[in-house]
C-alpha cells in the first residue's frame, strides 16, 4: 500500500528507468522518497521501474524525456508540473538526480564531431538547462545531485569527450551550489567508478578481460555494482546529509589509487 504525507520528500530521477538510476530511484523509496522518473524510449521499462518503487510502499510516476532535446524541455516542465498536481497535490518536488547519460568509447583521434555534440547536449548542455528550468519546482531547501565519473579524475584511452563533459559537471556543481544557496539548495557530484551495467555497451560487465583489468586495479579487488552507487546518492538526500555541499563523492572502490 502507497502510503503519503505532506512531507514525504519528491525526487526526480532523469534516466530513473534503468541502470544506476533505477538503482538509486529503488535506494530512495526505501529510504521514504517519492519518485518521479524520466526515461527516453523503454515505456514498459519504465512502467516496471514505477511497480518496483510502488512495491516498497512509496508513490512513483514516469515521464518520458530526452535530457539532450533541450527544446521539449517547457513541455516536460508542464508534465512534471500536472503529475506534481495530480499525484501529491503539491506544486514543487525535494530532489534532483541528473543521471540521464550514455558512453562513448573511441580514441580522441576518432571522435567525430556528431559523436561530441551528442555528449555535450546529454551530460553537460542538457543537465545545465533542464536544471535551470526546473528552478521554479525545486522547493528551497532542496537537493540536487549530479552524476560524473572517475574518468574526470583518471584518465583511460577512449574516454576523452566523455571525461571532459563530466569535468564540466563536477565545475558547474560547484557554481550552483554558490548561487543556490541564499535558497538552502545543497548541490553535490557523485562520480562512480567503472561499474558492471548496460552502460557502454555493457563492457564491463560482459568482457572479462576489462573487468579483470579493472578489479585489479582497484584496492577492493573487483568492478563496481548498481548496488554501491544507488544508496551513495540516496545518503546525500537522507536526512544528517545536510552541510554536505559543493562536494565531489567518488565511488570507486578506490579505483587508480
Amino acid at each position: 500500500m502507497t502510503t503519503t504525507t505532506a512531507t514525504t520528500p519528491i525526487a526526480l530521477i532523469t534516466g530513473g528507468s534503468r541502470g544506476l538510476g533505477r538503482n538509486t530511484a529503488l535506494a530512495l523509496a526505501a529510504q521514504g522518497t517519492d519518485v518521479v522518473l524520466t526515461y527516453q524510449r523503454n515505456a514498459e521499462e519504465a512502467a516496471a521501474a514505477v511497480a518496483e518503487i510502488q512495491a516498497l510502499g512509496r508513490r512513483a510516476v514516469a515521464l518520458q524525456l530526452d535530457v539532450g532535446a533541450t527544446a521539449t524541455f517547457p513541455a516536460f516542465v508542464g508534465a512534471l508540473r500536472a503529475a506534481l498536481a495530480l499525484n501529491w497535490d503539491r506544486q514543487q518536488f525535494d530532489f534532483l538526480v541528473n543521471n540521464a547519460g550514455f558512453g562513448v568509447h573511441q580514441p580522441f583521434a576518432e571522435t567525430t564531431e556528431e559523436q561530441f555534440d551528442q555528449l555535450v547536449n546529454v551530460h553537460f548542455k542538457g543537465v545545465f538547462f533542464l536544471t535551470q528550468a526546473l528552478l521554479p519546482l525545486i522547493a528551497d531547501g532542496g537537493r540536487i545531485v549530479n552524476l560524473s565519473s572517475g574518468l574526470a579524475r583518471f584518465a583511460l584511452p577512449g574516454y576523452a569527450a566523455y571525461a571532459a563533459m563530466k569535468g564540466g559537471v563536477e565545475v558547474l556543481t560547484r557554481y550552483l551550489a554558490k548561487e543556490l544557496g541564499p535558497r538552502g539548495i545543497r548541490v553535490n557530484v557523485v562520480a562512480p567508478g567503472a561499474i558492471a551495467t548496460d552502460f557502454g555497451g555493457g563492457v564491463v560487465r560482459d568482457n572479462a578481460q576489462v573487468n579483470g583489468f579493472i578489479a585489479s586495479q582497484t584496492a577492493l579487488g573487483r568492478v563496481g555494482q548498481p548496488d554501491d552507487i544507488g544508496p551513495v546518492i540516496a545518503s546525500l538526500l537522507a536526512p544528517g546529509t545536510g552541510w554536505v555541499n559543493a562536494q565531489r563523492i567518488e565511488a570507486s572502490g578506490g579505483m587508480f589509487l
